[in-house]
């Protein structure tokens, strides 16, 4: 399914979209909260075939898009879903590339999911997020998360609900808050 925004098509993720997506993600910057180095468009192709072929666990669902700007159609980045239907819960994530970071896009493109998951309806939204990654928090806030007290992997914990924050759920192991890391 094809979201939209007002700048913005959030389009399913497909293993075409690796060459350009690897130009998207290829400043090492980008990955300073998440570790590692940015990856070749080979390794993306991999992990979007893994990605499009759907989680292994049945009780999880993996909804992943590329953010395509209108207009001049490129590729800025990515948002993504990790949902546990029976738990009422769903883990977002989002990526934009340097370049176009600061203008809002991942905030419009969060948003646009947190949106359409809400309206499935997913109870809880959360997401996890590295405490000195100030952009990404805005963009949690921006999708009514609040920060919670807890922690997993040096990263807080930001939920729909109030905050209150069990820590129980399931943390992908293909994205993070802040980043496709």
């Amino acid at each position: 399914m094809v979201l939209a925004t007002r700048r913005l098509d959030l389009v399913p993720l497909h293993p075409a979209h690796a060459e350009e997506m690897a130009l998207v993600l290829a400043d090492p910057g980008l990955h300073a909260f998440t570790g590692g180095a940015p990856p070749t468009s080979r390794a993306l192709r991999a992990r979007y075939e893994r990605l499009a072929a759907g989680s292994p666990d049945p009780a999880v669902v993996w909804a992943n898009w590329v953010l395509r700007l209108r207009g001049p159609g490129k590729l800025v980045g990515t948002v993504q879903a990790t949902l546990a239907p029976a738990l009422d819960r769903a883990e977002l994530a989002w990526t934009v590339g340097t370049p176009w970071q600061g203008q809002g896009f991942a905030k419009e493109a969060a948003r646009a999911l947190a949106d359409w998951l809400t309206q499935l309806p997913v109870g809880v939204l959360f997401a996890h997020v590295h405490p000195d990654h100030a952009a990404s928090a805005a963009v949690a806030a921006a999708c009514g998360l609040r920060p919670t007290a807890y922690r997993q992997d040096g990263e807080v914990r930001w939920e729909s609900g109030g905050g209150a924050g069990s820590g129980h759920g399931h943390r992908p192991g293909h994205g993070h808050g802040h980043g496709i890391g």
